[in-house]
């Protein structure tokens, strides 16, 4: 099992992952996900469903636009990501870039991992212990989540969590 660092709205936690490297959605997983979220390429789109910015950018994942109401429902549903991610594009534009869905672990303890979620026969990473995601938002829980580089490729994995050609310059 591979120990990878995992910086989740700017704050750094350690976390095991327990995917084979690399996982790949298949082409009608892929096309129904793109389908359901490509309206968020305009921004304005996601903040009109309930995505709201945590005004952080993360090195390797870039800004994340939460819906508290998805992160809140304690279900994984693939057509509502509870989190969109954009990167700065030409003339600071946000650019869709993946989603990222998330799940409160059931038992708030890191150690153990009984209750992990799938998206689509994908185990989420995860447990990862709770932290502040940014002034004004409520504490993140102990929690699972599963990034998916839908609309720009990450050469380390459609499904690893930090995308090594995302930075926040």
């Amino acid at each position: 099992m591979a120990i990878i660092t995992t910086l989740t709205c700017g704050v750094t936690a350690a976390h095991a992952d327990h995917r084979p490297r690399p996982a790949r959605l298949t082409g009608p997983q892929r096309s129904m996900l793109v389908e359901a979220t490509q309206r968020f390429r305009d921004v304005r789109q996601a903040i009109a469903a309930g995505y709201v910015p945590t005004h952080d950018c993360v090195p390797g994942m870039g800004l994340h636009y939460s819906n508290p109401a998805f992160s809140e429902d304690l279900r994984v549903d693939p057509l509502r990501p509870e989190n969109l991610l954009y990167v700065a594009g030409p003339h600071h534009m946000l650019r869709l870039a993946g989603v990222e869905y998330f799940q409160p672990d059931a038992d708030g303890n890191p150690r153990t991992d009984r209750d992990r979620p799938t998206l689509l026969g994908h185990p989420f990473d995860g447990p990862m212990a709770g932290h502040p995601v940014a002034p004004g938002h409520p504490p993140m829980p102990v929690h699972y989540d599963l990034h998916v580089w839908l609309y720009q490729h990450n050469p380390a994995g459609e499904l690893a969590t930090e995308n090594p050609d995302v930075t926040c310059r």
